[in-house]
């Protein structure tokens, strides 16, 4: 089922091109009609470009406003992306960044947001030095992906996700998957991003203060290899690492041939979040899939919690590399987001995005993307760390993090080497 789709020091590059919807329900004053108007648009996940692709031409068609869609490269972060643009006075008129760099970019490249219509249907903007920055794209959330109806065909029974949220009894799951002729139940995604930005992330984020842990790393105070929620996420990605159906080549695991294992019921669990929708849905998955906390052996609840929040922003070009036309554009695109049907489809249908605006009707999220709402509803979500140094994704995932999947760095040498990459990491300022 194909769908559309819609970080200067920071931000990546990504090519799209739309134009806003001057006749959208909401739009805001002064809409502009579209005609001739072509504007640009950063897209750091990569895993809808097509979709948005798709989306920009279909955009056009009904507003007459040309929208270039630039999709980010994954070997660099999205920020250095970004400033590249800015420093050859070429910006994206719309950027979509992290939460961290809309509070670094704000106050020298961001157009104020506050009065837009949207404002008011959403609690998870950005707001810098009184100023709204930041629209939020989507509500993400990560955490182990499962394939319910591969774990029924051994096991013979309903897969209940809260039956396992102790590594030991997930051990057990798996160790019965495996003896049932599932040889190797889990699939790990080897990219820098998903180890280093998504699963060492929790490390921070699931401290009792993520800020008062970070800020200990960066002063050199920190004795990591002691820390407990360190030790129990890395006892559970241990785990994952001896199931892994891509053991000894782990680093060479194709992210598509994971994601359609899990989707067809070859593996039954993979660490990852409801944006690996983009690339399941691709594939002849079966009915009952879903997304459950990591499993681990604590006390403190977060083995019964999804780490998520607000994902991904856009800002508009505040510079006068864009004129006041382009940024109306831009201006009517993010109000055809949110109020028009087309746009909502575009998000939920097509993007398979979990909408952070309350007006935006959810039921047809794909089946990780309702997970998330549960949790979410529930009141079941850790906040994602918008804090850490700019290179830490790059650094722990692809210098620490990939070593280790492969099995070529103990724990005590990850303790190490995180240590000394924050002793000399660029604190982010909030």
């Amino acid at each position: 089922m194909k769908k559309r789709l819609l970080s200067l020091v920071m931000i990546a590059a990504m090519s799209a091109s739309l134009v806003a919807c001057g006749g959208s329900d909401g739009a805001s004053d002064g809409s502009s009609n579209g005609s001739g108007v072509s504007i640009t648009i950063l897209n750091s996940k990569t895993e809808i470009q097509t979709q948005f692709e798709e989306m920009a031409e279909e955009y056009e068609k009904a507003t007459g406003v040309h929208v270039e869609v630039y999709n980010a490269d994954t070997d660099t972060t999205v920020a250095s992306q970004v400033a590249t643009k800015y420093a050859s006075n070429d910006p994206y008129t719309i950027n979509m960044v992290d939460a961290k760099d809309v509070y670094s970019l704000a106050d020298d490249y961001a157009y104020d947001l506050s009065n837009e219509d949207w404002a008011s249907h959403t609690t998870a903007a950005i707001t810098v030095n009184g100023k709204l920055a930041g629209f939020p794209v989507c509500v993400e959330a990560r955490g182990i992906l499962y394939n319910a109806d591969a774990i029924k065909n051994i096991t013979g029974k309903d897969f209940d996700p809260a039956s396992v949220s102790t590594l030991d009894d997930f051990t057990a799951l798996l160790e019965e998957l495996k003896a049932g002729g599932m040889e190797a139940p889990v699939g790990l995604l080897s990219e820098y991003w998903s180890l280093g930005g998504h699963y060492f992330s929790q490390v921070y984020e699931e401290q009792p203060d993520p800020d008062a842990f970070v800020n200990s790393l960066l002063a050199g105070e920190e004795d990591l290899a002691s820390n407990a929620k360190f030790n129990e996420l890395m006892d559970s990605f241990d785990t994952l690492v001896k199931y892994n159906y891509a053991r000894g080549s782990a680093s060479n695991a194709d992210r598509e041939e994971t994601s359609m294992k899990l989707a067809e019921g070859d593996i039954a669990f993979m660490f990852g979040g409801n944006w690996d929708w983009s690339v399941i849905n691709q594939y002849d998955y079966t009915e009952n899939l879903g997304m459950m906390p990591v499993p681990q052996n604590t006390t403190d609840g977060s083995n019964e919690k999804l780490v998520g929040g607000g994902s991904k922003f856009f800002f508009v070009d505040n510079s006068d590399s864009t004129t006041d036309e382009q940024r109306q554009a831009a201006l009517d695109f993010l109000n055809w987001l949110v109020f028009d049907a087309e746009g909502n489809s575009f998000l939920t249908e097509d993007c398979a995005l979990v909408p952070a605006f309350d007006n935006i009707d959810s039921s047809a999220l794909d089946p990780l993307s309702l997970s998330v709402k549960k949790y979410a509803d529930e009141g079941k979500l850790i906040p994602n760390y918008n804090y850490l140094p700019d290179d830490q994704m790059t650094v722990v995932g692809q210098e620490i993090m990939q070593k280790y999947l492969d099995e070529a760095m103990t724990r005590d040498e990850v303790a190490k080497a995180v240590v000394d990459y924050f002793k000399t990491a660029t604190p982010i300022e909030h």
